[in-house]
């Protein structure tokens, strides 16, 4: 099922490599969405939507680890196999599995020992506080299960294999999906079928077991001889320092940027937080919403990355090219689709997940906010998978440091703390913020810098 991306129409390839990538990561997302649409009939729910919004808010901040070694084992992986070279593929492989679990259990512990402390930075609510910890504590003990399933399935795009991931990650999320109203409710709203009424951890508990599948089904493909690169046991008992420091450094600057950029949003979230509870169950909606449509970006990104980073290894640089602007063509147009439709439809779409209306009236300005910024952010995702594919992340670290440091977080304080802003101006920083970022990625991908990087 591995296709040579070096030869042939680079659409096609694109598409090839995108469409089950994007339709897996769409999967994927549906873990938080459906988690969100049965929160939402708890009893309590803006104050269960908050708890779980602050921390899957904090959850990101501790995924920008996941980000580094992630974009480096992009990069390392795409190339080397792009050069025929398949033991080192293979390594490549074992160490991203081995060296990501140690670190997402180092991650995950600390993340469980301050979860408290941390969380009573956004609310005093005595509800919304249980909600986030009833919600995070097991998300952060089974960290390393969530790193390690995402590492399964880039490897396997990223030998040219798109479908198999795809079919894991949609079956899992329809095991989640079939799993959250049997573990919240005693009884489950309209099926009326019995249940064991575990609230907010019952959610938690599906997302885990869906997840912990997703990896072990992604982990014996790569074992079982069914891909051209097979890994051995043995290889998950040791550490290669060269390439662990590898994983830690190509990825480095995208990762800070991710840092970056769940940061600013941490702070986001605790300005909206000063505009009460319905502000932030409206916000954790939303904002769930627009990375259910950003994951098609997200898809597209790979999918280029991939396609461009087997033809850098390759020395074919025009097709490199051609994969990077062909994504943002393509998703361009998905965006202004996709966008026309939730604008017409914001209310009902927000009122599956929420019979508050407050909390509704105060997503929808927030919906077509982002439906705006997602034009932008397509044609930035798709440039930006030039960078991804070469293993040169520095432009997303500046597009970041810049659009949120530079932007948005001054704009947004100056609206809140000195002139008493309404908050739908306030939603208007999420907009600017990605016009700035285009602004800084185009420049960087003009410039060329990108072609001339190997790892």
């Amino acid at each position: 099922m591995e296709r040579d991306l070096t030869r042939g129409g680079v659409p096609g390839h694109l598409l090839a490599m995108s469409v089950p990538v994007m339709l897996g990561y769409l999967a994927q997302t549906l873990y938080d969405l459906v988690d969100l649409f049965w929160i939402g009939r708890l009893p309590g729910a803006s104050a269960a939507l908050g708890g779980v919004t602050i921390f899957l808010q904090l959850l990101w901040l501790v995924e920008f680890l996941n980000e580094v070694i992630g974009i480096s084992s992009v990069s390392l992986i795409s190339q080397s196999f792009g050069a025929g070279r398949l033991e080192r593929t293979r390594t490549v492989i074992e160490q991203t599995l081995v060296f990501k679990a140690l670190v997402a259990l180092a991650a995950g512990l600390l993340g469980f020992a301050v979860l408290r402390p941390v969380v009573g930075l956004y609310t005093r609510d005595p509800q919304v506080l249980g909600a986030a910890l009833g919600y995070g504590r097991l998300r952060l003990l089974a960290l390393p299960l969530m790193f390690s399933s995402y590492s399964v399935i880039t490897a396997l795009r990223n030998i040219g294999d798109a479908r198999r991931p795809m079919y894991i990650l949609a079956f899992c999320a329809a095991l989640n999906a079939v799993l959250d109203p049997l573990l919240m409710f005693r009884r489950v709203p309209v099926l009326g079928l019995p249940g064991l009424g575990l609230g907010v951890f019952g959610a938690s508990l599906a997302t885990v077991a869906s997840t912990a599948l997703s990896f072990f089904l992604g982990l014996w493909f790569l074992f079982s001889g069914r891909t051209r690169v097979r890994l051995a046991w043995s290889g998950l008992l040791r550490l290669e320092p060269e390439i662990d420091r590898q994983l830690l450094t190509i990825g480095l600057p995208a990762g800070a940027e991710n840092l970056v950029r769940n940061g600013a949003q941490a702070v986001v979230l605790k300005v909206i937080s000063l505009y009460g509870t319905a502000a932030v169950a409206a916000l954790g909606i939303v904002y769930r919403l627009f990375v259910f449509a950003l994951m098609m970006l997200v898809g597209l990104h790979m999918g280029a990355g991939t396609v461009a980073g087997q033809n850098l290894g390759a020395e074919r640089l025009e097709r490199a090219r051609s994969a990077c602007r062909t994504a943002a063509l393509i998703g361009l147009g998905l965006m202004l689709l996709l966008g026309a439709l939730a604008w017409a439809w914001s209310r009902p779409l927000l009122g599956l997940f929420t019979a508050d209306p407050q909390a509704i009236e105060l997503g929808v300005p927030l919906l077509r906010i982002f439906c705006l910024a997602l034009l932008f952010l397509a044609v930035t995702f798709g440039l930006g998978s030039a960078f991804s594919a070469a293993g040169f992340n520095l432009p997303f670290l500046v597009s970041s440091l810049i659009s949120k440091l530079g932007f948005q977080m001054p704009f947004l304080l100056l609206l809140r703390l000195v002139f008493r802003a309404p908050l739908n101006l306030v939603w208007a920083s999420f907009l600017g913020t990605e016009i700035v970022e285009l602004a800084v990625v185009w420049r960087y991908y003009r410039s060329g810098r990108w072609l001339k990087v190997r790892v």
